[in-house]
């Protein structure tokens, strides 16, 4: 963190048709969410767009002004869909072109009989863009201002994002704390807690129900920066359910 108490926050981008038909399940905005949360970066937003580039654009250029840093996952790999770099390149207004850095980062890998032109497509870079280390297949993520773009293949993207951390600006980490509700059900506090939320208006208050071995349960969780203020909610959530005298209810 560079500045005492700095709020950063973030959105991810998640490009690709084959998640918005479903035949692909996305596992990385989960991964991503915990990472920033454990670094100190708030994940505010996550959107998913189709392979189609006025939609990347408009999403980018949406996301990009609004928040700290952008993360986008997809679409950077070496068919005639993957419209990624070109899409980031259209929304900053700069040039993209095969970029000697990222070509010599691929001939670790790739003998130069093996560089089709399909795959120098993941060579070219917007302009004015820094890379992103790729140990695993080496062709490389780029940032370009507060655009983070990287691969969308799980344990290709967690790799990149590891390279591209170590040059975040972070905040302050978030605190949670879990309550046990036990069996009550939301319905019966939810005033309650929404007048304790009102109350603290420095944490987030959260009710997650479940079931657990066959069982309902409640969980609250407080969540927060100062310690004190958490202390101070949680204190208030913990009297607000020893008022209840029945701890296994239905729903």
């Amino acid at each position: 963190m560079n500045e005492k108490g700095k709020t950063i926050t973030a959105a991810v981008l998640v490009i690709g048709d084959e998640i918005l038909s479903g035949r692909t399940k996305d596992r990385n905005v989960g991964y991503i969410a915990e990472y920033l949360t454990n670094i100190g970066i708030e994940l505010r937003e996550a959107r998913v767009v189709p392979d189609i580039e006025k939609e990347i654009v408009a999403a980018l250029n949406a996301l990009r002004g609004r928040y700290t840093y952008v993360f986008t996952t997809g679409g950077i790999g070496p068919t005639h869909d993957d419209i990624t770099a070109d899409s980031v390149a259209k929304a900053f207004g700069v040039p993209i072109d095969e970029d000697p850095r990222a070509l010599a980062m691929m001939m670790e890998r790739y003998q130069p009989g093996d560089l089709t032109p399909a795959r120098r497509r993941m060579a070219r870079i917007p302009a004015g863009a820094d890379l992103i280390e790729n140990p695993i297949s080496k062709a490389p993520g780029f940032r370009l201002g507060n655009v983070i773009v990287m691969a969308g293949v799980p344990n290709i993207m967690q790799a990149m994002f590891d390279a591209a951390a170590k040059d975040l600006e972070t905040g302050v980490k978030i605190i949670a704390e879990t309550i046990e509700a036990g069996g009550i059900p939301e319905g019966r506090y939810g005033s309650a807690l929404a007048a304790i939320a009102a109350g603290h208006p420095e944490v987030s208050i959260g009710s997650y129900p479940s079931f657990q071995d066959g069982r309902f349960r409640n969980q609250i969780v407080v969540r927060g920066k100062e310690p004190e203020k958490i202390a101070a909610a949680r204190a208030a959530v913990g009297a607000m359910l020893a008022s209840f005298s029945e701890y296994d209810r239905p729903l």
